[in-house]
């Protein structure tokens, strides 16, 4: 099989194509052919030395893809060969508690990824895709799209009435917008962009906010909500976009903690964190029950995955160039099989 390494973390030209031998299905493992994987910020994060846990050069990268069983090891019941499936995120997070393997087992950073054409995988480190998604579309949700109904279900699920507040046009803020309008909550979205405002706008947000034109966009949002301020931040940001989250928050209402785009790092202020009365979660992507459950929710609402653009296998180089770039609206796909 063929398969891209990150030979190290010194630039982009270090992710190289390699022929490698086949995998072959162990005991409880399958043997996924790999159709479409999709790019996240943390790809770039490592190679750039900004991901906040350690990363090993020399391995495969990418965490998301979706496939088709080619292959079964003994002792598999839960797939058959030709099932249609998508990887979890973290493959051995069934649900509950966090295990303490989530480091070891993270694909791209301290584990081979799924950019290759084969990848042998437990049968419980995978899931099956909503049928009426593509392998291209079925991609994007094990990492931005469980990320983001994580951060709208949590303790208090969004509801009809609710108000969402979404950072950008990446992967998660673009589910976080789809997901929260298909059960009636309203959502305000922020953006540097005029174009991307109207694309926003044609994807159901009610407003949207350019915050480079408009520093203290915490404060306009607030106002665009009647002064109440909105349940749900979906915050990707992190250090440069956090006090303006805290200043858009509701009395009452969350921040969902998720990324760190942002690189500058003016601190928080301890009282103004006090005074908002907002609850702060963090959110780690999500375990494999909420993978099961973002799946019956896509196949239920007819969701479908925002999906920029999609790149040829031998291509990958320029897909991470393009998501660099930040001049995409949804994900960034790279198609492994013809």
């Amino acid at each position: 099989m063929k398969a891209y390494r990150f030979d190290s973390f010194d630039s982009l030209d270090e992710l190289r194509l390699r022929d490698e031998p086949d995998p072959r299905p162990q005991r409880g493992e399958v043997l996924v052919r790999v159709h479409a994987v999709s790019l996240n910020f943390r790809d770039l994060a490592m190679l750039r030395g900004r991901y906040p846990r350690p990363c090993h050069p020399g391995l495969i990268p990418v965490s998301d893809a979706a496939g088709e069983v080619v292959d079964v090891g003994e002792g598999v019941s839960s797939f058959k060969v030709g099932d249609r499936v998508m990887g979890a995120f973290h493959p051995r997070w069934f649900g509950g508690e966090m295990p303490s393997t989530i480091q070891s087992d993270s694909y791209g950073a301290e584990s081979d990824g799924w950019l290759c054409e084969l990848k042998a995988v437990s049968q419980e480190a995978i899931v099956r895709a909503p049928d009426a998604l593509t392998y291209v579309e079925a991609s994007t949700l094990p990492c931005a799209g469980l990320t983001a109904w994580t951060a709208l279900t949590g303790p208090t699920p969004i509801r009809a009435g609710h108000t969402v507040l979404v950072q950008g046009s990446g992967g998660v803020s673009i589910f976080a917008l789809q997901l929260a309008r298909a059960v009636g909550a309203s959502v305000i979205a922020t953006t540097s962009s005029a174009a991307k405002a109207e694309q926003l706008k044609a994807l159901g947000a009610s407003a949207v906010v350019n915050y480079a034109e408009d520093p203290q966009w915490g404060r306009s949002v607030r106002k665009l909500t009647g002064g109440r301020g909105v349940d749900r931040v979906v915050e990707v940001g992190g250090p440069g976009t956090i006090a303006q989250s805290l200043r858009a928050a509701a009395v009452g209402g969350e921040i969902a903690s998720i990324g760190f785009l942002s690189t500058e790092n003016p601190g928080i202020d301890f009282f103004q964190l006090k005074t908002s009365g907002a609850s702060f979660r963090n959110i780690t992507v999500g375990d494999r029950n909420g993978l099961l459950e973002l799946g019956r929710a896509v196949q239920a609402s007819r969701l479908k995955p925002i999906v920029d653009h999609v790149f040829a296998f031998e291509d990958a180089k320029a897909a991470f160039t393009h998501l660099e770039s930040g001049s995409h609206l949804g994900k960034v796909v790279i198609r492994c099989v013809d």
